[in-house]
């Protein structure tokens, strides 16, 4: 701790993101990271961009993507917002809406949520899945508070249908309903089509998960144009070129190459399909999934302990030691067929 720290900062827990590993593991199944790299013609586009004009800023607006999602998504170009990674984007709304208010959120969820929360001197409350790990909206009706969620839910994996989040933000006008769907591609119906609807509810997107480019930190909202302006304002208030030129391009061919995204998020679904299947008959129980993931938990075998085995044998998952609740699962990531079928045999050996 130095001397110079402030009171914020002695005061923080930061989130600690899944581990990069510096030696390889033959499966590295523990971040959630897309097994397929990027399109072609992404990275066509991403090599036809690398000459003089990097030396020029980006457009600051990001206006050709945000036209390009808005086409995609068919909504106008001023309820769609991009920035660094969804990671800043919900960083922005917990800045521009929820400060001086009160946040409500899933005790097993998303853990930048309270980071965030305190960061940003938020008030927030933890509202407790229900017992089979779902978020039930009917528990958050505290009429005096702002609501944030993933859906599917994170860690668990876990989808709320499209039908149950209208009918909240429909009977809940005057309260900000935050979907966070970085995973929704892998089986989970998307809530965008409601912004056209209602102007209490944003929702956050990744290029990490379905469009494989987590290495180029690409997200994006939508809401209505008021809400998009909100943003607007805390971002150009804290980098007005949070984009770079490569970023942009990369994420609007990947838009358009919508056969190669078909294909790579239907081969992770069916992966995940056989993944269950296989595990449940090794008398696992894993929790219905939307995700590239899934949450599974051993009928005799202690989770922490299947982890360190898995890791011995260069396998490298997910474990969550809090809450206590969920200390017997392990999140897997989807991988590729061959990925699955080898993670399968290791298993069986180790149990």
């Amino acid at each position: 701790m130095s001397k110079f720290w402030g009171s914020l900062v002695k005061g923080l827990e930061p989130y600690v993101p899944g581990e990069q590993p510096k030696q390889s593991f033959k499966l590295k199944l523990n971040t959630n990271e897309n097994p397929f790299g990027p399109s072609p013609k992404v990275l066509e586009a991403i090599q036809n961009q690398l000459n003089q004009d990097l030396r020029l800023y980006p457009d600051p607006e990001s206006d050709e993507l945000r036209l390009e999602l808005a086409s995609y998504f068919n909504v106008e170009r001023d309820m769609v917002f991009v920035g660094n990674g969804s990671d800043e984007i919900l960083a922005f709304i917990f800045q521009a809406f929820f400060q001086d208010q009160k946040v409500l959120f899933p005790d097993i969820t998303y853990s930048f949520y309270p980071v965030y929360s305190s960061l940003f001197s938020v008030d927030y409350q933890l509202i407790p899945l229900n017992d089979h790990y779902e978020i039930d909206l009917m528990d958050y009706e505290d009429k005096n508070s702002h609501v944030i969620f993933p859906n599917p839910n994170a860690p668990t994996g876990m989808p709320l249908s499209l039908s149950k989040i209208e009918n909240f933000v429909k009977n809940n006008p005057h309260r900000l309903i935050v979907v966070d769907e970085a995973y929704v591609d892998f089986g989970t119906e998307s809530s965008i089509k409601l912004i056209n609807k209602y102007d209490n509810i944003i929702i956050t997107q990744s290029f990490s998960k379905s469009r494989s480019l987590a290495g180029l930190r690409i997200g994006c909202a939508f809401a209505n144009s008021k809400l998009i302006e909100g943003l607007l304002r805390v971002k150009n208030s804290f980098n007005s070129y949070p984009i770079d030129r490569l970023a942009q391009t990369a994420a609007m061919h990947a838009i358009k190459d919508q056969e190669y995204f078909e294909k790579t998020r239907q081969s992770i679904i069916r992966a995940r399909e056989y993944l269950i299947n296989e595990l449940d008959d090794l008398n696992f129980k894993t929790l219905k999934s939307g995700a590239n993931f899934i949450f599974t938990s051993h009928s005799q075998k202690n989770a922490l302990d299947l982890f360190q085995q898995l890791r011995k044998e260069s396998v490298l998952v997910r474990h969550f030691k809090n809450p206590s609740r969920i200390s017997n699962y392990l999140r897997i990531t989807i991988g590729t067929d061959e990925q699955m079928k080898d993670l399968v045999s290791i298993i069986k050996k180790l149990i």
